[in-house]
């Protein structure tokens, strides 16, 4: 999978660096994956929740944060929308969030 916005996502590690590992480690795993369905990527990440076809919330660090991406399986492309703790994502509303750099502006 191709990732646009990877550097917004190493943005996020500045403002909660307790979740770099993590957050590297989920990068990696992704840039390797191929989905084609929202099942084949629950084959591969069981907690992930399918928010919407193509708008999915992954819980990282323990579910202490939330990533959510919206996903181009026939592009194989991934674009990151929102990362934040688990407090601030119960705040937003993950079907609708527009991408903000950043979390500037949920």
């Amino acid at each position: 999978m191709r990732i646009i916005a990877t550097n917004t996502l190493l943005e996020f590690i500045k403002r909660y660096p307790k979740c770099e590992q993590q957050i590297k480690a989920w990068l990696q795993e992704v840039q390797k994956a191929q989905w084609t369905s929202p099942q084949h990527l629950k084959d591969q990440f069981q907690s992930a929740s399918i928010i919407t076809g193509k708008r999915v919330v992954f819980n990282i660090s323990g579910n202490n944060f939330r990533l959510i991406i919206d996903i181009e399986y026939r592009l194989q492309i991934i674009f990151i929308v929102w990362f934040g703790t688990h407090k601030e994502y119960d705040l937003i509303d993950a079907k609708t969030v527009k991408y903000a750099k950043a979390n500037k502006d949920k």
